[in-house]
């Protein structure tokens, strides 16, 4: 039905494509070749009231076990993951990864996204989440966002008017799709990007799971405290459920040690989140979002 759109697929499993390494059976996956394959395969979706859910990098979601039902779009193919540079800016597809535009500006000799290097991300999820780390968020840089609205309209929004905050944005709100983003970057040496890059590589590297299967980090950070130094006063550092639980490494990650299931990490949030709140009275909220069907 949809294989004129990008590639296809009907009937698969989800979880080579999550860096959970999670994910059941899905109806349609469906990776657009273009914006205009994009909307015509929303078009012909709800045409046929088959329901639409869209994901960048699957870098942040956590599959249930039951897969998806309706038709899930990825948008990391094509024209959808294009970077372009002019002078100052650069404008991205929502299936560029951070790494990739951080790379694209290096080369460039272009600073401001040092910090996103190392998030394992897409462009599109970083709109909607304001990605951020080592003191840099997507709204210092973000000049402008392409989004498609809900009823199928394409429109410009400037940075400013992106509602940035804590983990989250206008388009979660709004539940548009973020086509693009242009980035506002200053000039700077390539030699002092690659320092700032590399530094920032060095530290996730020596305190993050990063050869782990996981979402990132896993909780948000609650107000006058890390999530993960709670969760390692709490006891649960290496807390281990089935084939998944609490990274030795950060205790901030949930991560999947080989076949997990998501109803194993969900349990295992679970036991984080009561031990955490029974012994601070602090409750932790996921930055993770969960789909599909159990």
């Amino acid at each position: 039905m949809f294989n004129n759109f990008g590639k296809f697929f009907e009937n698969k499993k989800i979880d080579e494509y999550t860096s959970f390494g999670i994910g059941g059976i899905c109806d349609y996956i469906l990776f657009p070749n273009s914006v205009e394959d994009l909307i015509d395969a929303i078009k012909l979706a709800r045409k046929n009231n088959i329901p639409v859910h869209i994901f960048g990098n699957l870098t942040n979601v956590l599959v249930l076990d039951g897969g998806i039902r309706g038709l899930t779009i990825i948008l990391k193919d094509g024209s959808l993951s294009e970077i372009d540079v002019a002078g100052n800016l650069i404008t991205a597809g929502a299936g560029a990864t951070l790494k990739a535009v951080s790379e694209v500006a290096c080369e460039n000799s272009l600073g401001g996204m040092e910090f996103s290097h190392g998030i394992p991300g897409s462009v599109g999820g970083a709109m909607v989440m304001n990605a951020g780390a080592y003191g840099g968020e997507m709204k210092d840089v973000v000049k402008r966002v392409k989004l498609l609205t809900e009823d199928l309209k394409i429109i410009d929004v400037d940075g400013k008017d992106m509602d940035f905050v804590y983990r989250n944005s206008r388009v979660i709100k709004n539940n548009e799709i973020v086509l693009s983003a242009t980035f506002e970057l200053k000039p700077r040496e390539k030699s002092e990007i690659l320092n700032d890059m590399n530094d920032f590589d060095e530290r996730r590297s020596s305190k993050q799971p990063l050869d782990m299967m996981s979402c990132g980090s896993t909780f948000k950070r609650p107000e006058g405290y890390f999530a993960g130094k709670l969760i390692e006063d709490s006891g649960l550092r290496g807390f281990r459920y089935k084939n998944c639980g609490v990274s030795w490494k950060h205790c901030g990650f949930i991560v999947n040690y080989g076949d997990s299931k998501a109803q194993d990490v969900l349990h295992a949030i679970d036991v984080v989140r009561k031990v955490v709140y029974d012994k601070f009275g602090v409750s932790l909220e996921t930055e993770l979002k969960t789909v599909g069907e159990k």
